[in-house]
């Protein structure tokens, strides 16, 4: 990718960007893996977070905690929570800890699935745990490197749709999470659920106000809306007893656009698990 390219593109300022607290530390590299750490957990919000984990700094500053764990702090945090979680959407919300605890955008409905499946069964803490304590980020930071954005470039097991999405979920470095074009809807639900790629859109800016924003009410080419789209929803009922084995059923959801976060509510509340999210 050309040096052009990446400004043309609002990343230049994120390629090959990454902060280790190696051993032998300074007070400099330290200050920068807790700068870098809340830009990326945080984004812009990190004003917020200054001064506010005096006690999670300490303990990675006597050596008590590692990166990977002064991260995991942060991620659950009362003050992430409040950003990123209570006043998003779910699947918003996901998008979220994948960009900010894995560098990159979901890929596709099993992931979002996953996670929604895990969030209802077993809570916050254990969900965040699964970005953080997973293979993918033991390979990509391991216990002492900041998280950093790794989509715009070739990873291992990156599928193609991921440099793409990646852009619906960066958008600069000066973006607010909170604050850009969609409020606090998913980016990708549409085309994740269609298995479709997204387009990459460079930043607007008063130069190039021609680029309008390509939000999930909008698909271009197609003359059905979002609302008006039907989607097959497979999910396994039943489960393991504490005397026997019950037996495990599947089950097929037909459901409009906008009954999908109400049927998610209610697979997870009688026990079940959703397998795929597909458009009829």
């Amino acid at each position: 990718m050309s040096t052009l390219l990446e400004k043309r593109l609002g990343i230049s300022g994120v390629i090959d960007q990454r902060a280790e607290l190696r051993p032998n530390w300074s007070e400099a590299d330290l200050q920068l893996v807790f700068r870098t750490a809340y830009d990326q957990v945080f984004g812009r919000q990190r004003v917020y977070a200054l001064d506010r984990f005096n006690s999670a700094e300490a303990l990675l500053r006597n050596g008590s905690i590692n990166v990977r764990q002064f991260v995991q702090i942060l991620a659950k945090s009362e003050l992430y929570k409040e950003l990123f979680f209570y006043s998003n959407s779910q699947i918003r919300c996901i998008e979220l800890n994948y960009k900010h605890l894995l560098g990159r955008a979901p890929y596709d409905a099993s992931e979002i699935a996953y996670h929604v499946d895990l969030y209802t069964s077993q809570g916050y803490d254990t969900d965040i745990d699964s970005y953080i304590y997973s293979p993918e980020y033991d390979s990509a930071f391991g216990d002492n490197v900041v998280p950093y954005y790794r989509g715009f470039q070739s990873i291992p097991g990156m599928k193609t749709v991921g440099f793409n999405r990646m852009f619906e979920v960066y958008r600069g470095s000066g973006n607010s999470d909170n604050a850009q074009i969609g409020g606090k809807n998913s980016r990708l639900r549409t085309r994740v659920l269609l298995n479709a790629s997204n387009w990459v859109r460079p930043p607007v800016s008063p130069t190039n106000s021609s680029l309008d924003f390509l939000g999930e009410h909008t698909l271009r080419g197609t003359a059905q809306s979002e609302g008006d789209r039907v989607y097959r929803i497979e999910a396994v009922q039943g489960g393991t007893g504490s005397v026997a084995p019950l037996r495990r059923s599947r089950r097929i959801y037909t459901v409009p656009f906008n009954r999908l976060s109400a049927t998610f509510q209610e697979i997870h509340q009688q026990g079940g698990k959703i397998i795929s999210i597909l458009p009829t």
